[in-house]
């Protein structure tokens, strides 16, 4: 069991000491000079001595209440810088979870200037697949893949996702000719175990595809599905919107015109509480000026 007095006690003596005034250490507190009173009672019970001696139109400090005042205030005054020292550093760091594809083909390109533009807030990333939670994890914010319904986060829309079939010029360049969908099931079709292929194939009005080449890579992210593909090793389906500078370079192109939209789309996240916090505001600003940007490079 705690000796310490209730901290409202405590707290009730500190500002009544300082102003030399219950009603103006009432004012401080949102209280009423009654609540004041009451709280200072209870110290005074807890302590066996009065603190204050009351006087017809002030309070002064009692021989005790001298003695305990500088260690109270003293300790409040640590308390305070204890707390703001945290709320500084809270501030200067912002940690951000993002899917593996945009964290590292998107995101961490941009960042320089999310850094020139706020050089006093450090960026921690962390990419991973899995959903975060917030009330139990130290992130601030999340960029996820879903419908954007998720109660207590704030949500914004950040792009949609689609999928289209990429390759590398060398790699077209032995494939011969691709005049239709069909013609890809001849090919390499990099991760093909995974679904998106199946629905890119259904979207483009081929039910049952049945690839005839032979195993290929199978990976965990778009990054390294595209990394192989740039390389020649085979058919990827990727978000064009991750691999802009490659399309722009050539290094990737796409093969046939057909662009297949996913159920789901990219949102950035936050707790709903959180959503004035200046460094998370900060961030959310930034972060829609770039989605912005890329919306008129379309």
């Amino acid at each position: 069991m705690s000796r310490l007095p209730p901290l409202a006690a405590i707290r009730a003596f500190e500002a009544a000491a300082r102003h030399g005034s219950f009603t103006k250490a009432a004012a401080e507190l949102g209280l009423t000079q009654a609540a004041v009173s009451y709280q200072i009672k209870q110290l005074e019970d807890r302590v066996g001595a009065p603190l204050f001696l009351r006087q017809a139109r002030k309070v002064v400090l009692s021989e005790a209440g001298k003695r305990l005042a500088p260690a109270v205030a003293e300790a409040f005054q640590r308390l305070t810088l204890a707390f703001d020292a945290l709320r500084r550093t809270d501030e200067g760091v912002l940690s951000v979870t993002a899917v593996h594809t945009v964290c590292t083909n998107w995101l961490v390109p941009r960042l320089g200037t999310f850094q020139i533009a706020h050089p006093n807030i450090a960026v921690r990333l962390d990419a991973s697949s899995r959903w975060v939670n917030f009330a139990q994890e130290e992130f601030d914010v999340g960029i996820r893949n879903g419908n954007g319904v998720w109660p207590g986060l704030a949500v914004h829309k950040l792009m949609p996702l689609e999928l289209a079939v990429f390759a590398s010029p060398d790699f077209l360049a032995r494939a011969g000719a691709i005049d239709s969908p069909a013609d890809l099931l001849r090919l390499p079709l990099l991760d093909w175990t995974d679904n998106a292929w199946r629905r890119w194939f259904t979207f483009a009005g081929i039910d049952d595809p049945r690839p005839t080449s032979g195993p290929n890579i199978m990976v965990e992210t778009q990054a390294m599905l595209g990394l192989a593909a740039a390389n020649g090793q085979g058919l990827a389906l990727l978000t064009p919107a991750f691999f802009r500078p490659e399309i722009a370079a050539g290094r990737l192109i796409q093969v046939l015109p057909i662009v297949v939209p996913e159920d789901m789309d990219c949102w950035l996240v936050y707790p709903q509480e959180r959503r004035n916090q200046p460094k998370i505001r900060a961030f959310r600003e930034w972060l829609l000026q770039q989605v912005g940007r890329d919306s008129q490079v379309i």
